[in-house]
């Protein structure tokens, strides 16, 4: 019987699970790190095939290991037609993370090799599925509005090829590189409640298929992943400027939580909120539609935080993403996907990491239930 003395963590709050080099967060800071190096820069200089190598291998690649590891994204990028045959077998309007999930489930039962948990099995069916989770989640969308799959060009980088899948046209050099950085901000995040998903399940030594599909599921939540959606819509609900005094003192009186503001770890300004923020105004200054969303997610912003202050609490990666990805004429159903498609990466890179640790999940819970009943047979009761 387990000590009943002992505490309850609940969500299991900063209890550590595992070592990591993956990446690190300072909550206090407001510092993200990724192997290191500080998403800022990343985010500045980087790729996502450059940060998705980074993840895995624990260095930036060389030249020569960037060519062909981008080469090697680009040939496995075409999904397998018993995937896409399953997504147009579901109903038209079934989220697109609820087919995102069913999709990469159903990948892992065309693979003969799902069954090999070992760490080059991880690492290289992983890296197929970095490279077609986007194709997945473009051909998604595309089935959802009966549009035509279109099939991957891989001329074209992982952030440019995602964008010509989703919408037909090629994106300009400026919108792809705005989407490139929004993957590299997406990649990874130490444990939240996904990749922790994702653990679990590698810890019975399941697949690479099954402990994505159990992330997908958890990175699905509004609590979670699909928080950037609530933000845009919450948003949309304000409507203008003027009337977010209104709004923010209906948070007043019925304690309300905003969508997009607070976090779990940081006790500051997520970093990756900082970088989004930015990039949401360069949209907002060409847009009329973008500029009137973004003074709306600014004004609301000074009065969260100024409300919120007591409890630390600020904008978090969610609050300025949707505002981006509308910019760029995505629709708010497809912003999770986005955000599943980018930690794909973070994902294969933690279970690459925790397989040679690796030990069974196995908590415990405290019992407080009856300790002893007599049966009573059905005819007496």
């Amino acid at each position: 019987m387990i000590d009943a003395t002992k505490e309850i963590i609940r969500g299991l709050e900063d209890v550590l699970v595992c070592n990591t080099k993956v990446s690190d967060v300072d909550g206090d800071h407001g510092v993200l790190t990724y192997r290191g190096y500080d998403i800022i820069d990343l985010a500045a200089s980087s790729t996502f095939e450059e940060t998705t190598w980074l993840l895995t291998e624990g260095e930036l690649p060389s030249k020569a290991q960037l060519t062909t590891f981008k080469q090697e994204l680009a040939n496995n990028r075409v999904a397998p037609p018993a995937v896409l045959q399953v997504i147009k077998a579901l109903p038209r309007d079934t989220h697109p993370m609820g087919l995102l999930r069913t999709a990469i489930s159903a990948y892992g039962c065309t693979d003969p090799h799902e069954a090999d948990t070992s760490v080059a099995a991880y690492k290289k069916i992983g890296t197929q599925l970095v490279a077609q989770i986007a194709t997945i989640g473009a051909a998604i969308w595309r089935i959802s509005q009966e549009l035509p799959v279109i099939a991957p060009d891989p001329s074209l980088s992982y952030a440019g090829n995602f964008l010509y899948m989703l919408q037909g046209t090629k994106p300009s050099a400026d919108v792809e590189r705005i989407m490139d950085i929004a993957l590299v901000c997406h990649a990874d995040h130490e444990i939240p409640a996904s990749t922790f998903s994702a653990m679990v399940v590698a810890s019975s030594l399941a697949d690479v298929y099954s402990a994505i599909t159990g992330a997908l599921g958890s990175l699905k939540g509004s609590l979670h992943g699909g928080a950037n959606e609530q933000v845009l819509n919450n948003l949309d609900a304000i409507g203008d400027v003027k009337n977010v005094d209104a709004y923010m003192q209906k948070v007043r009186t019925e304690k309300l939580k905003v969508p997009g503001i607070g976090h779990r770890v940081y006790k500051t300004y997520d970093p990756r909120a900082i970088i989004f923020k930015k990039l949401a105004a360069q949209r907002a200054a060409l847009d009329p539609a973008t500029a009137k969303t973004f003074a709306i997610a600014t004004a609301l912003e000074t009065q969260c935080v100024e409300h919120f202050k007591s409890k630390d609490l600020y904008p978090n990666v969610d609050y300025f993403s949707g505002v981006i990805y509308r910019s760029l004429g995505i629709d708010p159903r497809m912003y999770t996907p986005i955000f599943a498609i980018a930690r794909t990466a973070g994902w294969v890179a933690r279970l690459v990491e925790y397989l040679p640790q690796n030990r069974l999940f196995r908590p415990r819970g405290k019992y407080e239930g009856y300790t002893k009943r007599e049966y009573v047979a059905v005819e007496k009761r």
